[in-house]
C-alpha cells in the first residue's frame, strides 16, 4: 500500500498532464487519475493543483516529488544490479550543461549517441548556474573549471584554453599590449565577470579591467571583437577558427591562464549505470578526437 500511487504521482509531476503521465506508464488515465486521488488521501495532503487546463505541485507536492524521484532512481538501480540488463545501455539520462558549451559540443555528441544507443533517452537542461544536481534528480552534469562539490564523483573529460583577442584592426589602431599594466589603456570587453583570469608571474590573478561594453553571452562578446571595439577574454571553441584564419590575434599570450579543465560529474549515492558510463567514455573519447 505504501507504495501505491508513487510512480503515477512523479509521472504526473513530471509531465504536468495525467493524460501523458498515463502514456508514459502504459496505463488508463482513469488509473492515474485514481491512483493519486488514493494517495492524497492517505497522506491527507493535496499533492496537485487541477484545472480543465494545467497541472502544477502544490509546495507540499514539490517536497513529496523531490523524495520520491530519488526512490524511484535507487530502486531502478537496484532493478538493475540484479539483471542482466546492466550490459546494455538502456533507460532515461537527465543531464545539465553550461549553455554555449552544450549547444556547440555536449549535445551534437549526446545526439550521435543517442544514435548507438537508441534505447537511451535524453532529457538535457542548458544552465550557466551551478545547480544542485543531486537535488534536482540530475543524472550526470558537465562542468568546466574548479569543482566545488567535494561530494560528487568527476571525470575528465577534456580541457579548454581561454584566450584574450582582439582583432588586426584594433591592433592596428591602438597597438598591442605588451604587459598586464597596459590593458589600462584599452579597452576591455566584459562578460559576466568584472575581471579577467591572467597569469602574473607564477600565480594565475583576477585582473580587474574596464571596457564600453559587457555581456553575458559570449557570442554578443565575439561580435564585438570582430568589429574592431576592443579585446576580450573567450573560451577557445568561441575563437579557434578566426584565430586560424588570422581574423583575430591574440593579446599576452604568456600571460593565458593554464586551461581549465571539462568535468563530466554525477552523484555519489548513484550506482554508475550502463547508460551513463557508456555516456562518459564516448564524450570523453569525441571531445579529444582530432576532429573535434
Amino acid at each position: 500500500m505504501e507504495w501505491q500511487g508513487i510512480s503515477e504521482f512523479v509521472a504526473v509531476a513530471q509531465t504536468q498532464s495525467f493524460t501523458q503521465a498515463a502514456q508514459k506508464l502504459n496505463v488508463s488515465t482513469a488509473h492515474v487519475s485514481r491512483h493519486i486521488n488514493a494517495l492524497e488521501s492517505r497522506l491527507n495532503i493535496k499533492l496537485f493543483y487541477r484545472t480543465t487546463r494545467n497541472v502544477s505541485l502544490t509546495q507540499e507536492g514539490e517536497i513529496f516529488y523531490h523524495r520520491c524521484h530519488h526512490i524511484l532512481n535507487e530502486l531502478q538501480d537496484a532493478q538493475l544490479a540484479l539483471t542482466n540488463l546492466q550490459s546494455k545501455p538502456q533507460g532515461h539520462i537527465k543531464l545539465t550543461a553550461p549553455i554555449t558549451f552544450g549547444e556547440q559540443i555536449i549535445l551534437p555528441l549526446v545526439n550521435d549517441f543517442s544514435v548507438c544507443y537508441p534505447d537511451v533517452t535524453v532529457q538535457a537542461h542548458l544552465t550557466n548556474k551551478r545547480i544542485d544536481i543531486i537535488e534536482e534528480g540530475f543524472d550526470l552534469a558537465i562542468r568546466i573549471g574548479a569543482l566545488e562539490d567535494s561530494s560528487l564523483i568527476a571525470t575528465k573529460l577534456s580541457s579548454r584554453q581561454n584566450y584574450l583577442c582582439a582583432s588586426p584592426a584594433y591592433i592596428e589602431q591602438h597597438g598591442q599590449p605588451q604587459t598586464i599594466n597596459e590593458l589600462q589603456h584599452h579597452n576591455c570587453l566584459l562578460g559576466s565577470q568584472n575581471y579577467w583570469r591572467l597569469k602574473n608571474g607564477n600565480k594565475v590573478k583576477q585582473i580587474q579591467v574596464k571596457g564600453t561594453h559587457q555581456y553575458n553571452n559570449g557570442y554578443a562578446l565575439l561580435d564585438a571583437v570582430k568589429k574592431d571595439l576592443g579585446i576580450a577574454q573567450l573560451p577557445q571553441y568561441y575563437v579557434d577558427r578566426y584565430l586560424e584564419q588570422n581574423e583575430l590575434i591574440v593579446v599576452l599570450e604568456n600571460h593565458q591562464e593554464p586551461q581549465e579543465h571539462i568535468w563530466a560529474v554525477r552523484p555519489h549515492n548513484r550506482q554508475l549505470s550502463p547508460k551513463i558510463k557508456s555516456l562518459i567514455d564516448y564524450l570523453q573519447q569525441q571531445i579529444n578526437s582530432p576532429d573535434k
